[in-house]
């Protein structure tokens, strides 16, 4: 039986769902809102989100949208009775996403949310290397990820605080919070950062974030660089085990500005002191599977009552609270946010 899908916000990442949807096969697209439609779109145009959210038609609800009504769109189609599926950052603080969670229980529906980093190639063979325990537990993980932006960036609503929430690390360091989250199995509870703005200077908007984080328990350490002033578009992801490393440089992505996706990884430590370039395996990734694998992962859940076991909506708790810990570091914070984060970065 084919699920019926409204969609809302139909800009690069509703039309990106769309697609995968179309891949998979089991939901149908039927209805969509944008407050700038695109030319030519080749579904019903719906009055507001709100018509998507109250239709009785649409048992699926894909939301795309600016930052700031993720939360409440969220609440809003799963009280309507509604799978949701919501792009990062699920909302601004961890509250926020308590707040969703409870909606989520009572509604006894489907919520998953777009961590696409989890479902490229090169993450999932991390992953299940990590998880085999070949290569025994994780040590330390290093993770920079950056891009950078020109004056246009500053014309749209992600240079607006109070549309985006954040700067870069809500953009796009959200995504290796998420994949230290993933990897290394533990939050991390002991943080230690630097939030700043000292480029483009967008009030309340950070440009850089430096930190440092520790799991107390099982002493996982990690390094952590996101930003916006990398004028060389960068991904790079280390995690490094008791008896080897998985080191993911390059992102495949339809841009190609994060160059090729590689996958290396150390069988062993070799002979002492180090390894060496012989002894590492090279895994290349050239196509993009992971929005057809994310849409398959949710409709899975829909469709035949599997569980969502990679971007639920404890993944998304865990990686605000990190997020918020990271913030209270932060001096720039919009007004609106300062409010909100009542919580220690650290305890010293």
């Amino acid at each position: 039986m084919a699920h019926n899908v409204g969609i809302i916000g139909f800009g690069k990442m509703g039309q990106t769902r769309a697609a995968a949807l179309q891949t998979d096969g089991r939901a149908t697209v039927v209805k969509v809102y944008d407050p700038h439609p695109p030319k030519d779109v080749p579904f019903a145009i719906a009055a507001s989100a709100q018509e998507i959210i109250d239709d009785p038609k649409i048992g699926i609800v894909f939301i795309c949208a600016t930052n700031d009504v993720n939360k409440s769109l969220t609440i809003a189609a799963l009280n309507a009775g509604k799978h949701v599926f919501c792009e990062k950052p699920p909302a601004f603080t961890a509250d926020d996403v308590r707040e969703i969670i409870a909606a989520e229980r009572a509604s006894r529906r489907v919520l998953m949310y777009g961590f696409n980093h989890r479902h490229h190639g090169a993450v999932v063979k991390m992953k299940q290397i990590i998880d085999s325990g070949t290569y025994g537990r994780v040590i330390w993980m290093r993770g920079r990820y950056g891009k950078s932006v020109d004056g246009d960036y500053l014309k749209t609503w992600r240079a607006d605080p109070e549309r985006a929430g954040g700067g870069i690390l809500l953009d796009q360091g959200i995504h290796m919070l998420d994949l230290f989250l993933h990897m290394g199995g533990v939050p991390f509870d002991d943080v230690h950062a630097y939030v700043s703005s000292r480029y483009w200077n967008i009030p309340g908007m950070e440009d850089n974030v430096f930190a440092i984080m520790r799991n107390s328990d099982t002493g996982i350490e990690v390094s952590f660089h996101s930003t916006m002033t990398q004028w060389r578009h960068l991904f790079s992801l280390e995690v490094f085990m008791e008896r080897g490393y998985c080191v993911l440089n390059g992102l495949k992505t339809s841009s190609g500005t994060y160059g090729e996706e590689e996958l290396t990884i150390a069988k062993n430590r070799a002979t002492a002191p180090a390894a060496n370039f012989d002894t590492e395996e090279r895994m290349h990734f050239a196509i993009d599977t992971s929005w057809a694998r994310e849409a398959e992962h949710f409709m899975d859940a829909v469709s035949l009552g599997m569980p969502v076991t990679m971007g639920n909506s404890q993944h998304a708790l865990d990686v605000m609270t990190l997020i918020d810990r990271i913030y209270a570091h932060n001096h720039t914070l919009a007004p609106n946010l300062h409010e909100k984060l009542q919580i220690v970065g650290h305890a010293d």
